[in-house]
């Protein structure tokens, strides 16, 4: 592994600060600064019997003042009886509903773990409408500069404006607070714990190109197949690497490295080969020395995975499940097991 890390001649790493402003300006665009003000509402969403008893739901709906106007989206929070505080992860999701198609929620209460359920579109749609949503109260013509950010980082900001609810709720634990996505979404949680050190874990899920997924030789997706559908995920400054990945002055080792000193696992599917599962785990390698600078145990591994692989003894986490892309169950309960490890 060792040696097709050489081979791919990937940048050094850097300071922190300095990769996050390199990913800032070449990928994501610049994150937008907080909220200048934030409020919170808070309404019971089931009935005792939901869960068998065993958790709760309400409804979340956080108001953001913004270059004076206001924003405000909901997200759901489900949690375990009992005082806590407990785990919590913020799930970045592709639904409203809860449970749903890649959340599996009697399981998360069963491990002892809250969750806010975030759907992506009640923040803004996933589409190239920067009038729509949060990105029109950024960009009210709908037009953005080469550096301005895209939904990925918007997304991204709404997760940190859900995490000041969490600091406001005493039967959540901050010190084991998690952000997760599958996907799209396993980028933009890639993103959102990089910019954002309070999640103290993070977690991508067949996140590929852009996410966890090195681009400099990368045997799936790529940065012009990314781009024909999903351009306005970044910033405009991006698509210079189009056929041009050799001379980006980074690469998604920079994502994984600005997580340090926090825990951050990465999934990958062997049938998923849009993702690159082999990129995925050279990233986790290449990222490594980001945690051992901080004192920390990087990625604890010699080999290239195989099916049902768990590197779980280091800061950075890495598996290969069988199968395709998907956020399943097996998923969910390798990042539980990662996190009860650590915490």
């Amino acid at each position: 592994m060792k040696k097709l890390i050489s081979e791919r001649k990937l940048p050094s790493l850097l300071s922190r600060e300095e990769m996050i402003e390199i990913l800032q300006r070449e990928e994501y665009g610049f994150m937008p600064s907080p909220p200048e003000k934030i409020s919170f509402s808070k309404k019971a969403m089931r009935s005792d019997n939901d869960f068998c008893g065993k958790g709760k739901m309400w409804e979340i709906t956080i108001t953001c003042t913004v270059k004076n106007k206001e924003f405000s989206f909901p997200v759901s929070l489900m949690l375990p009886s009992g005082e806590g505080p407990h785990p919590f992860f913020v799930n970045l999701s592709f639904e409203k509903n809860v449970p749903n198609f890649y959340f599996p929620a009697e399981e998360v209460l069963d491990n002892g773990f809250g969750a806010f359920n975030m759907y992506f579109n009640d923040i803004t749609k996933d589409n190239d409408d920067f009038t729509d949503g949060l990105a029109g109260i950024f960009y009210p013509d709908g037009k953005r500069n080469d550096t301005d950010c895209g939904k990925i980082a918007l997304w991204a900001w709404a997760a940190s404006r859900v995490l000041d609810y969490a600091e406001s709720e005493p039967r959540l634990d901050m010190k084991r607070a998690a952000v997760c996505g599958h996907s799209r979404l396993g980028k933009t949680a890639l993103v959102a714990g990089a910019f954002d050190h309070r999640f103290r874990f993070v977690h991508s899920n067949c996140s590929g190109c852009s996410g966890a997924s090195i681009a400099r030789g990368n045997t799936g997706e790529t940065i012009r197949d990314i781009h024909r559908s999903f351009h306005y995920w970044f910033c405009e400054n991006y698509r210079k690497y189009i056929d041009n990945e050799e001379n980006m002055p980074f690469d998604q080792h920079f994502l994984l490295a600005c997580i340090a000193p926090n825990f951050v696992t990465v999934g990958s599917a062997s049938e998923d080969g849009w993702a690159d599962p082999t990129g995925e785990q050279l990233s986790c390698f290449a990222a490594s020395e980001a945690f051992e600078k901080e004192g920390m145990n990087g990625f604890i591994c010699d080999r290239k995975a195989e099916i049902g692989d768990c590197f779980f003894e280091g800061s950075i986490g890495y598996f290969l499940r069988k199968g395709r892309h998907f956020y399943s169950r097996e998923d969910w309960n390798k990042v539980i097991t990662f996190i009860k490890s650590k915490a």
